[in-house]
């Protein structure tokens, strides 16, 4: 049996049933009318009925040749005087399933040009059969609890087939808004996954090729600074790979509650990145004041900005003296990092621009780079500012400041 529904399709057997529900409804219609029956023979209600649903049943394979045969059917049933005279709107109920199919499913501006099709037939035929039908057909030998009035056919009628319309329109727009809203979701997280992934193997990366120049420029005077600085990179090494793995588990994990994750930074790890500027030759000054634990998110937006602002300063003025400065006071995280920028007046390195190194074209205040762009992306999250200036005294300022509810919305 699930064999069966698979094949068919379950949808299309639905519609099978709709079908033949209708036939049997206006079949009987038209053995039974409200009004005078028609002059057609008693059996010929029932294929009438038949050829006026059919349409429904195949709806879905071509919706829009379908319209047109439903309208057709209709229209032909209701001039040729083989409907049911006061429950002629019946007759069109078909045009109304599959012209909501049709709206679902096609543009709208060909969906509005159906209905207005479709509805002019119905009042055309409506008006025909009652102008050249009607008066043809017995007189009823009482009085009908539902008299036949062409502006009731023509009212109901078209009343119907805007329903139909309509309604598919909101499922077509409902579908297409989901579907917008899916797609917008997907390149956030691809936004977020790239934005994690550049502030840990930037950070990482600028520690380990300045600790290997280091290496390489005593490896023969002092070997034991060359098992330091490899020590280092080392250490360095293997916390990226392990924060890689965190953010590559959440593309493999597909929001899967039961995979575990490596926990991600927060507050906690601010000490060990003082400690791996330092080890890079950059005097850290870190200065953290917490009178309440921030929510997970804003704990991990001001690591990632205290991140790529040291990732900056270790690559474009290091070594020099840099000042970290966190403030949270359970409304509001404000960070502020600031550097002297590059010591004994050395030249800015390849891409820096300021004298503190960091609005270059070719650095990460410049056009080709994502440092300062991420961290500005991780302020606005929260309606928060962001701020990256060259300072007159020599240097570089970074800040941020994150106002956020306790439960980590934005204020």
């Amino acid at each position: 049996m699930d064999w069966a529904w698979g094949r068919l399709g379950g949808k299309d057997v639905i519609d099978a049933v709709a079908a033949a529900a209708l036939a049997l409804t206006v079949g009987y219609a038209i053995v039974d009318p409200p009004g005078p029956s028609s002059w057609w023979p008693l059996w010929s209600a029932w294929p009438v009925a038949a050829v006026v649903s059919l349409p429904v049943a195949v709806r879905r394979r071509w919706p829009r040749a379908v319209l047109a045969l439903a309208c057709a059917a209709g229209v032909l049933a209701t001039v040729a005087g083989a409907v049911a005279a006061g429950m002629i709107w019946l007759s069109f109920v078909p045009t109304v399933l599959v012209l909501y199919l049709v709206a679902t499913v096609v543009p709208a501006g060909w969906s509005v040009a159906g209905l207005a099709a479709c509805a002019s037939a119905a009042v055309a035929a409506v008006l025909v059969f009652y102008a050249q039908v009607f008066p043809g057909l017995p007189a009823t030998g009482w009085k009908s609890e539902l008299p036949p009035y062409w502006p009731v056919e023509i009212g109901v009628t078209c009343v119907l087939l805007t329903a139909g319309w309509l309604t598919g329109t909101l499922v077509r727009w409902k579908r297409d808004t989901t579907a917008r809203l899916a797609e917008a979701a997907v390149a956030d997280e691809r936004r977020r996954i790239a934005r994690e992934l550049h502030d840990v193997i930037g950070h990482s990366m600028s520690l380990i090729a300045v600790k290997a120049t280091v290496a390489n420029h005593v490896a023969d005077a002092r070997p034991q600074e060359v098992r330091a600085a490899l020590a280092v990179i080392e250490q360095t090494s293997r916390s990226t790979l392990a924060e890689i793995h965190r953010v590559l588990g959440l593309l493999r994990s597909d929001g899967d509650p039961r995979e575990a994750h490596l926990p991600a930074p927060g507050m906690a790890g601010l000490p060990e990145l003082a400690a791996g500027a330092r080890s890079a030759g950059v005097e850290v000054d870190l200065t953290v004041r917490e009178e309440v634990a921030p929510p997970p998110a804003v704990a991990v937006s001001v690591y990632r900005i205290v991140q790529q602002a040291l990732t900056n300063v270790i690559t474009h003025a290091g070594p020099t003296r840099c000042s970290v400065t966190v403030d949270v006071d359970g409304r509001v995280a404000t960070i502020e990092v600031v550097d002297d920028g590059p010591r004994h007046g050395r030249p800015p390195r390849a891409g820096q621009g300021g004298p503190g190194g960091h609005g270059g074209p070719g650095g990460p205040g410049g056009p080709g780079g994502h440092g300062l762009i991420g961290m500005r992306e991780r302020a606005r999250m929260y309606g928060g500012t962001f701020s990256a200036e060259t300072r007159s005294e020599g240097g570089f300022r970074v800040a941020a400041r994150l106002p956020y509810d306790p439960n980590g919305t934005v204020t």
